[in-house]
């Protein structure tokens, strides 16, 4: 395995694929995103600890959905079992698919941690534990301040862990090491990245402004309300669906090292 540079215009096919994927088999992928988001809010609801063990599922239950992906593109429908693909893979797999979940956690938490000297902990609290969103406190400088920092450190966070779960399932990759290829084949292909992050930015807010224009149309607020919600999660599900393609394209392997081999 090795790193592959890819030009800008590559992420534009990474959306694409995603979409073109998605719509062989919506009802799957979309069943399969409800099923992860519905994981995730589960593992929220166990006390004390529900918040930190949804991010250390998050990087298995990604790698579930590129699985899926790959079974799609391989033109075979997605059962919901291949969520769980991380799981299944053996004890040691397994295990450093959690590791690396653990250091996930860790690292989210510690960016929540450092938001709260910004705001006292009212960004934190609303992102982790869920509570009323009111114009007041989006509004609130502190509150913004420390909305914008959580942000700035979850890239590189995010750069970390793009890649890893599929380097340490599918090639066996250990979790520290799986993190430092991550970074470097984001930073190494920052204008492909750059470009599928405007895009699929673009593709979001086109898809809101076209619900809001036929609200305009019909005359009806609610409307707007009741499509706006599905169609972001349907968005959000082609979203993940293109993950796949770009760690695919941002490592060269060999033929036996391929994901259909392990």
């Amino acid at each position: 395995m090795k790193l592959n540079i890819v030009p800008a215009r590559t992420g534009l096919v990474w959306v694409k694929l995603g979409i073109t994927t998605f719509f062989r088999q919506p009802l799957a992928f979309a069943g399969l995103f409800f099923m992860f988001m519905a994981l995730m809010s589960v593992a929220t609801l166990v006390p004390f600890v529900g918040s930190a063990l949804a991010l250390t599922l998050l990087p298995a239950a990604t790698l579930g959905l590129m699985a899926a992906t790959l079974e799609a593109s391989k033109g075979k429908f997605p059962m919901p079992t291949i969520l769980i693909s991380a799981f299944r893979a053996g004890r040691e797999r397994m295990r450093a698919m959690l590791t690396l979940g653990a250091f996930y956690a860790v690292g989210f938490l510690a960016i929540m941690g450092i938001s709260t000297l910004f705001d006292g902990g009212k960004f934190a609290r609303l992102y982790l534990l869920g509570g009323k969103i009111t114009q007041e406190l989006v509004s609130a400088p502190d509150f913004q301040t420390a909305m914008w920092v959580s942000t700035a450190l979850y890239l590189p966070l995010s750069m970390l862990f793009w890649h890893a779960p599929a380097l340490v399932h599918w090639h066996g990759v250990s979790p520290m090491k799986s993190l430092f290829f991550s970074i470097v084949a984001c930073v190494r292909n920052v204008g492909a990245f750059t470009v599928y992050g405007l895009a699929w930015l673009g593709v979001f807010i086109a898809a809101a402004l076209v619900v809001m224009l036929v609200a305009g149309v019909v005359g009806s607020a609610d409307f707007a309300a009741a499509a706006m919600v599905p169609l972001m999660l349907l968005l959000a599900s082609m979203f993940f669906t293109s993950m796949y393609f770009t760690v695919r394209d941002c490592f060269v392997t060999d033929e036996t090292e391929t994901p259909g081999n392990l």
